[in-house]
């Protein structure tokens, strides 16, 4: 399928731009709120969702694993993350936040007030639409 390029289409395009712009603006900030760059927020707020091997977080982030133990490194000499055995292969360490850890992504992500309170303002079909065609756009299937 050729891509579309017409006016409306470019609009959109730009319009998403600059709520990734803004979004990733607000990120760092908040992370900076916290004494944390932004790699080490991302990596923290993916781990409040689950305990993860380096090797997946690095695939999750898109980046190296040597990256990734640096960073882990640095939050658990802050006391917000810890390495812990895979339950499932003792051989295997992941990556979990402490009480510490978890409780600073859950303040990061309410700090995130740049695309809550644009949502805030849509219906709640108009949100759920918004989901269901941000996910189509992805390729991930609807909840």
């Amino acid at each position: 399928m050729t891509p579309r390029t017409d006016s409306l289409t470019v609009e959109v395009v730009d319009l998403i731009g600059t709520v990734v712009v803004r979004y990733h603006e607000e990120y760092e900030h908040a992370a900076a709120e916290h004494s944390l760059t932004g790699a080490q927020a991302r990596l923290l707020s993916l781990l409040s969702i689950e305990p993860l091997p380096m090797r997946k977080i690095a695939q999750r982030l898109k980046c190296e694993p040597s990256n990734i133990t640096g960073i882990v490194d640095r939050l658990e000499s802050r006391g917000l993350v810890e390495r812990r055995p895979d339950p499932a292969d003792r051989r295997v360490k992941l990556a979990a936040p402490t009480a510490e850890g978890a409780r600073t992504a859950e303040a990061l992500r309410n700090s995130l007030s740049f695309a809550r309170e644009p949502l805030g303002k849509l219906t709640a079909a108009e949100r759920a639409l918004l989901k269901e065609l941000l996910q189509r756009m992805l390729g991930i299937a609807p909840e």
